[in-house]
């Protein structure tokens, strides 16, 4: 890996980000009952792959015990499920529930009308590479957080 990739990863996420970001306030008393803390916790989770509590704290930059409190009230909601983790009974493990999912899409930071321009703009087979691509780099960070939460 070279540093022109890191640099390709740097320069293209922050720009993506620009073009689809949308500014919003949501508080606690919305529909789906999401702060904004709580949306950006649930954009972290994903339905299959596991997301380790104290990876996540450390990236949110919350203590384990906030991150503990909002995953307590998200699981209360319906949004995040916890499993223990199959090889130590004392880790959890975090996913996002199904119902996790559509609150997580309504309230997203990511305006879904600014993504799916974004998409369109591509050839079928380029977005699909685009999004194979996109993918593979998500599994390679949950990799990584799961590696920094067993360290």
């Amino acid at each position: 890996m070279s540093a022109a990739d890191v640099r390709t990863v740097q320069t293209c996420y922050p720009q993506i980000y620009l073009a689809c970001h949308t500014r919003h306030v949501r508080a606690a008393s919305s529909a789906h009952k999401l702060s904004a803390r709580d949306s950006s916790l649930l954009s972290h989770l994903d339905e299959n792959s596991p997301v380790p509590p104290a990876a996540l704290a450390r990236h949110l930059g919350v203590s384990p015990s906030t991150l503990s409190a909002a995953v307590k009230r998200l699981v209360k909601l319906g949004y995040v499920r916890q499993e223990r983790h199959p090889d130590d009974a004392r880790r959890l493990r975090l996913y996002l529930a199904k119902k996790g999912v559509a609150a997580m899409r309504a309230t997203s930071v990511l305006d879904a009308a600014r993504v799916q321009r974004l998409l369109a703009a591509l050839p079928v087979a380029e977005r699909r590479t685009a999004l194979e691509g996109l993918a593979l780099l998500a599994q390679a960070a949950r990799a990584v957080m799961e590696g920094e939460a067993g360290a």
